[in-house]
């Protein structure tokens, strides 16, 4: 017994000195606290591997304990700079946390952004100061730069700094609180000079903030707020000297890369509602962190890599954070990460999978696709439904002219473009071998017509099959489906047939709605690759005739309630029938559109859309014939029965949504009842 309590105490004082280094060490090490997600090829966020881990996180600066730190920066040297803004200073350490000198004291107010350039110049943005400070490297300060002295600047237009970059001719790049120009341009030259806005964020208007405005006096539209542009939350500059900014409210333009015209360049397929910061990577890439501490992988065309991180709930959990000030980026893609209100920097380190995939992204920015190929095939050895992976893939083979592999992976990315290039080059190549035999073909049949009809002509040779078609055709089930060819060509003639003369049944009307729902599934699951809207494999054919079928019966029930209520003609059949048979372009023109999606390039997808365009419309003219043919409507009368007709639906579905929350509420009373009986019974 002794024995055992001697080994927890030896345990418990080992334990003990393991936390006391830790503490000491003031680095922490942990396995991930949150999941890491991607951007499927269909715009659905997926879970995918671990992207990056938490590594460690420093919380002092040997013994100097950071207060509210609003930026920091990594040198080339292997340095931090970190803006310890609450105490009105810069913190200079190495990337372990170790102090190596300060700068700033009595000289900063209240500094929020901070730039070091190559030559460890570094500039601080001070915004009660009104100034941007520069100390060199040693920590002196050397240069302050005030409000602009320039009319194109604005005479009321405060100078409040915020955040800085610093291009390479020492050109400076300044957000400014307030200031809804956009980022200010200075120039060293002469003490400094403005040399304009940069990057000013476009404006929109609501339709109903456009007419609000209109009808406004000019004394409540001088109250009210102005349509001005955002200003940017926060900046980067890369090598090249391109601008990245990022502004809350823009939804996908939140991140920008600017190019020296200050225009976008950058396209991203997500965004950030609350962006903190944006960071340039060293593969391509660019990196935003968000207030709440997700942090963002984007590659070079804007397409989501990962996203990661999350907010702290309290537990003080390594790798989540509370408010984000500012990212950066290690040379060996570390990712630092500054929280304010922990006072801290953590620090994720990429895992293997990660790093064969910025391998991989390097390369193939570039343009050395066949290089790419070996990260690329490690990463899809680790996932092979990674579609930025199976993307890259699919281009690269492209590139080696293996068309039929590509077109592989361009599926299982859902890469359109790439898709559409290499079916490009099958059908070329295929029209190479077989255009001659196609000709052919297509001259022999046009011969066979002819001579078949010639010598039917001399010798009757057609006479049994056209007594078949006749016979065949002579059927009512037939004969009532032939006239949806007369009804689109003669739709105020084929109105009157099925109001006045029967010319339709119900039963026809029913054969042309099953083949129209077998049309719609069919072209919905099984179309060309690049008009495919579902995901691969994923089938939901019930829900798709169950919503077809209430829809249809919905508008058509809604309409002759209107029509009956406002004196119209129509019976409940006849008007089924002729909205049925008004979708007869939809029968006629779907399979020719379901053949040419398989055959057309991304180029061509056109005459695709233009035949869909087509088809609608013509089947929106048949409709509102039909509704004015069956019920002996003017045309002002048919659009009002139209317009009360959209109206009764949106009531109808707001009753039925208002019935499905009760009866939800009903639903779960009664479970949670029976759940207390059934417990009751059980003690």
């Amino acid at each position: 017994m002794k024995k055992a309590w001697k080994k927890l105490l030896l345990s418990l004082t080992a334990l003990l000195l393991l936390v006391g280094v830790a503490a000491d060490s003031l680095k922490v090490r942990a396995d991930s606290p949150y999941r890491t997600y991607t951007i499927d090829g269909y715009g659905y966020v997926t879970e995918t591997q671990t992207a990056y881990l938490p590594f460690e996180t420093i919380t002092k600066i040997g013994d100097e304990a950071l207060v509210g730190p609003t930026d920091f920066t990594l040198t080339d040297e292997g340095s931090m700079y970190i803006l310890d803004s609450g105490n009105c200073r810069v913190v200079v350490s190495d990337m372990e946390g170790n102090l190596i000198d300060t700068f700033g004291e009595g000289i900063l107010v209240n500094p929020r952004g901070m730039y070091v350039t190559k030559d460890l110049t570094c500039y601080v943005a001070d915004r009660d100061a009104r100034s941007i400070f520069v100390f060199d490297r040693d920590g002196e300060l050397i240069q302050t730069y005030g409000k602009p002295d320039h009319p194109l600047y604005g005479s009321t237009q405060d100078f409040l700094p915020l955040k800085i970059v610093v291009n390479e001719s020492g050109t400076m790049y300044i957000i400014c609180e307030s200031n809804n120009n956009g980022i200010v341009q200075i120039s060293p030259v002469e003490g400094g000079t403005f040399l304009g806005y940069f990057g000013t964020n476009n404006t929109s208007a609501s339709l109903w903030r456009i007419i609000w405005r209109a009808i406004q006096t000019d004394a409540q539209r001088a109250k009210s707020q102005g349509n001005l542009p955002s200003t940017p939350d926060n900046m980067a500059i890369d090598e090249k000297g391109l601008i990245y900014t990022v502004t809350r409210g823009e939804k996908y333009d939140t991140l920008k890369r600017l190019n020296i015209a200050g225009v976008n360049m950058i396209e991203c397929d997500a965004y950030e509602d609350v962006p903190a910061a944006v960071a340039v990577g060293n593969h391509d890439n660019v990196f935003v962190a968000s207030t709440n501490g997700y942090i963002y992988e984007y590659n070079n065309e804007g397409d989501l890599l990962f996203v990661f991180g999350g907010s702290d709930d309290g537990q003080q959990r390594i790798g989540l954070s509370t408010k984000v000030e500012a990212i950066q980026i290690g040379a060996d893609d570390k990712i630092y990460v500054l929280d304010s209100d922990k006072a801290q920097i953590q620090i994720f380190e990429p895992t293997e999978f990660t790093n064969y995939l910025h391998e991989a992204l390097y390369l193939f920015s570039k343009g050395r696709y066949t290089e790419s190929k070996v990260p690329l095939e490690e990463v899809l050895r680790m996932n092979n439904l990674f579609d930025y992976a199976n993307m890259a893939m699919g281009k690269a083979l492209l590139q080696e002219e293996n068309y039929e592999e590509a077109i592989r992976y361009a599926k299982l990315a859902k890469d359109y473009d790439g898709y559409s290039d290499a079916f490009w080059e099958i059908r070329n190549e295929w029209l190479k071998r077989n255009l001659v035999t196609v000709v052919f073909i297509i001259v022999g049949l046009w011969l066979a017509k002819k001579l078949i009809t010639l010598a039917d002509k001399k010798w009757n040779i057609l006479k049994g099959p056209r007594a078949v078609l006749e016979k065949l055709g002579s059927r009512k089930l037939i004969r009532e489906l032939r006239y949806m060819f007369f009804f689109i060509r003669h739709p105020i003639d084929g109105c009157y047939g099925i109001k006045r003369q029967n010319k339709v049944s119900l039963a026809s009307a029913n054969v042309m709605l099953i083949i129209g729902i077998l049309f719609f599934i069919i072209n919905k699951y099984f179309c060309g690759f690049l008009f495919k809207t579902v995901r691969e494999g994923y089938y939901d054919i019930f829900s798709d005739v169950g919503l077809l079928l209430v829809g249809l019966l919905l508008i058509t029930g809604c309409n002759y309630l209107m029509c009956t209520i406002n004196e119209g003609e129509g019976k409940l059949k006849d008007i089924y029938c002729s909205f049925i048979y008004s979708l007869t372009p939809y029968l006629v023109f779907m399979p020719v559109v379901f053949a040419i999606s398989h055959a057309v390039t991304f180029n061509e997808s056109f005459f695709v859309e233009f035949a869909q365009l087509f088809m609608y419309a013509w089947i929106a003219v048949l409709l509102f014939i039909s509704i004015r043919e069956i019920n002996n409507y003017t045309i002002k009368e048919t659009v009002k029965i139209i317009f009360l007709t959209i109206f009764t639906i949106l009531i109808a579905l707001l009753l039925a949504f208002i019935i499905y929350v009760l009866w939800a509420q009903v639903f779960d009373f009664i479970q949670s009842l029976c759940g207390e009986v059934v417990y009751k019974i059980g003690n």
